[in-house]
């Protein structure tokens, strides 16, 4: 039995180890995880946030639409009865993701990450497509100038703004990835790490992590598997969960240990099409993450087990 195999057959004997806080506190390496509102599609946050002690997190990153409609949420019902719902779930906001935003239209959600000493943003960079080389580095170099003011008044708020390496963006690849990290003015611009949208190689994906480092402030646990951009049926979607598709990430999380890394986690994956759940139900959809969890504490157990 291969140690992949090894770790899917196992997940479910961790998971009720898990339960129990004795192993997180014996455990040499934790990850902070952060519950993502979109993998429960629209649903209520009456609903979600009850769940968040389920998967072992903390905090919750809210999403607006199409991804989730969260965000929406806290408008509607106004931030006082969003912190009666935090307190009462004894859960924190920890991020604000905000794509349709972009970088420069963030400081609209400063007042509101202020209110809940909200740590992160996160949400794509801005400039050209296809640069390469040279060219990337300097279009890197402007962006980050043009994100200076922005950063000043994240920085006057107590919130770091991260940006994925999403998709058909200029912070896409890890060359840009590595421009960024060595360009940044402020340890208040960071990196949110989406192996999803690179090469799904663990030997390569474990270095981008070790270079990366301290300048990582989100590690999606989400790999390809069969994309997410098409209907198919719900179990080749799930493919993008850590520990159902073919990505290893024992490698990944070993880099993580080397580099002490101490930003937050999401167990994640984007269903299609987007706005719905992962799965029918939120109870489901909270098995799965964890799951997709206790796969990654396998992962750490046996690293912590070698050393």
């Amino acid at each position: 039995m291969d140690r992949r195999t090894f770790h899917k057959l196992s997940a479910g004997l961790v998971g009720a180890a898990y339960a129990s806080p004795l192993l997180a506190e014996d455990s040499k390496f934790q990850l902070n995880y952060m519950l993502p509102s979109c993998m429960y599609g629209y649903s209520k946050l009456e609903e979600i946030l009850p769940e968040a002690k389920k998967i072992g997190a903390t905090h919750i990153d809210i999403w607006p639409k199409v991804h989730g409609d969260q965000r929406e949420q806290v408008d509607e019902m106004g931030a006082d009865r969003f912190a009666e719902l935090l307190q009462a779930n004894d859960v924190k906001l920890g991020c604000i993701t905000q794509y349709k935003l972009g970088p420069f239209g963030l400081q609209s959600e400063m007042p509101l990450a202020k209110r809940f000493g909200c740590p992160l943003m996160i949400t794509g960079g801005a400039g050209p497509k296809d640069a390469k080389g040279l060219e990337l580095k300097k279009a890197v170099g402007e962006f980050i100038e043009k994100m200076k003011p922005h950063l000043e008044v994240a920085e006057e708020n107590g919130v770091t703004i991260a940006i994925e390496n999403h998709a058909n963006n200029l912070i896409d690849s890890p060359d840009s990835l590595r421009w960024l990290l060595e360009l940044r003015p402020s340890k208040h611009l960071a990196i949110a790490l989406a192996p999803y949208h690179l090469a799904q190689d663990e030997k390569q994906l474990a270095a981008l992590i070790r270079e990366l480092g301290e300048g990582m402030q989100m590690f999606y646990a989400w790999q390809h598997g069969e994309g997410s951009h098409k209907p198919m049926p719900v179990e080749q979607q799930l493919l993008q969960m850590p520990g159902r598709g073919p990505l290893d990430f024992q490698p990944l999380l070993e880099a993580l240990v080397d580099v002490k890394y101490q930003g937050w986690t999401e167990v994640f994956m984007h269903p299609f099409p987007r706005g719905i759940p992962i799965l029918p139900t939120v109870a489901e959809t909270t098995a799965e993450i964890v799951r997709g969890r206790d796969y990654l504490s396998q992962c750490i157990s046996d690293l912590n087990e070698g050393n």
